[in-house]
């Protein structure tokens, strides 16, 4: 039997522990784990997902899309959610000793997913905050290589789970099914469909998928969408000037030939009217219409369900600044909260990828991080490094503070120092005692909200 055949018959007859973080995956292992973990009501919807799909979970989802398609506002979160989480990139994080091999695996593993693509990134963020869930399916090809990850779509993914929320059997632990038969297209075992889940009701009950971002927020966007067509209407109707036409002791004929004549020169100003008795009175519009508090109120009820204030997205009113900036904060946090929630998936497909090539992941201790949080500001990263440095922290982990990719940055200076010597040698690159030494100062207090602030020098 050849290498390629025994690594087949392991992935088709025996359960891949590919997803080590992911729980309820061993299946088959003796535990002392007890009782129900999903709550009645959804074991009771695990006994419908034999013949069905959810049709919350899919309702929810084509609604969100019509949304993003029809409402510019919905487009400018997911879009701009999109944009910020996957700012910067993926790297490859190390915690313990570095390995090169695993590095080496890293990049190429980038290449062939297309995860150095931005626009890649920001699809599968994008869908994430859309549907809820991330489901990517790893494609293996014959020389035991994790080729492309392609996005499912989540409303024909179920989980085969029991009434426990526990998967059956890992070697088919999802069934795709199509929406309009309602027939079953294929199967996947664990390791071959990563689902990573935004905001699931129980993350240990693996039937139990996210929701999407704004899944809330639907009721509150059709009483806005609702309100703001009946204010069109209303202004179309109630704010021009009308004229009211009084024509004392005129018969129905006699009114009904002044309306015509009347009426035949509506694309025309008329300015003067003639007649027996006349009286023309002008009604002015509405005068109240600018009073438009339920649609404000709407909008405030619809945007706090969102990630970011209202602020961001062009509803600036009369917010101050300093409150502005704290709502910021918050909505740094969910983008870090979604930046988690996407590196795991990518996490899951490198480490399929390692035990594909032979090495055990558990054996390395590193993750798989976007390149820019943004919880702090260039600024405070780099302040954050010079205080490292300062306090005589190793140089690659003051990089790491500074936001910056270490393997990158080193594999740049070993190349600058290349160039600048034609007979390089390596224990000069890294040779720091004839270099002069920075001086960094750190002031306690020196800038606002208490921070301090730095300083360096060369001398």
């Amino acid at each position: 039997m050849s290498k390629l055949s025994q690594i087949w018959a392991i992935l088709r007859n025996k359960p891949l522990p590919s997803a080590p973080n992911t729980s309820g995956n061993q299946h088959g292992h003796v535990t002392t784990e007890k009782g129900h973990i999903a709550d009645p009501e959804r074991s009771v919807q695990y006994l419908y997902d034999q013949m069905q799909i959810d049709p919350n979970l899919r309702a929810a989802i084509v609604m969100l899309r019509y949304m993003d398609k029809v409402d510019p506002r919905v487009k400018k979160i997911h879009r701009r959610i999109a944009r910020d989480a996957t700012k910067g990139g993926l790297k490859l994080h190390w915690i313990g000793k570095e390995s090169t091999r695993v590095s080496k695996l890293w990049q190429q593993f980038t290449l062939r997913l297309q995860l150095n693509n931005r626009m890649k990134l920001m699809s599968d963020a994008a869908g994430l905050a859309k549907e809820g869930n991330l489901p990517l399916q790893w494609v293996v090809n014959e020389q035991r290589q994790v080729t492309s990850s392609v996005r499912m779509p989540t409303e024909t993914i179920i989980p085969i789970v029991d009434r426990t929320g526990r998967f059956k059997d890992v070697k088919q632990a999802f069934r795709q099914v199509d929406p309009l038969t309602y027939e079953e297209l294929c199967t996947f075992p664990l390791w071959q469909l990563t689902v990573s889940r935004l905001d699931p009701d129980n993350f240990d009950d693996m039937g139990c998928m996210g929701r999407p971002y704004l899944d809330a927020a639907r009721p509150i966007w059709q009483k806005l969408i609702m309100t703001e067509e009946d204010l069109v209407i209303r202004r179309r109707t109630r704010a021009p000037q009308k004229l009211a036409h009084s024509l004392d002791g005129a018969d129905s004929k006699a009114l009904d030939e002044y309306r015509e004549r009347v009426e035949g020169q509506s694309g025309e100003i008329a300015t003067d009217f003639y007649g027996n008795k006349l009286s023309v009175t002008a009604i002015g519009g509405d005068a109240n219409l600018e009073q438009i508090a339920d649609i404000t109120l709407l909008i405030d009820a619809f945007f706090s369900g969102a990630p970011a204030p209202k602020g961001l997205f062009g509803y600036v009113d009369d917010l101050a600044r300093d409150v502005l900036e704290d709502l910021k904060r918050d909505y740094y946090e969910e983008i870090d909260a979604l930046q988690d929630a996407l590196a795991y998936a990518y996490e899951d497909g490198f480490k399929l990828q390692l035990l594909l090539a032979g090495i055990n992941p558990d054996s390395y201790q590193f993750q798989i991080q976007f390149a820019e949080r943004m919880t702090d500001s260039k600024n405070q990263r780099a302040d954050l490094a010079l205080k490292y440095q300062a306090l005589g922290m190793p140089r690659k982990l003051a990089w790491e503070a500074a936001g910056v990719d270490v393997q990158r940055a080193e594999a740049m200076r070993e190349d600058e120092a290349n160039s600048k010597d034609p007979y390089p040698e390596n224990h000069d690159i890294d040779d720091e005692d004839n270099k002069p030494a920075h001086k960094v100062s750190i002031t306690p207090n020196n800038q606002p909200k208490g921070e301090s602030a730095t300083s360096i020098s060369n001398g």
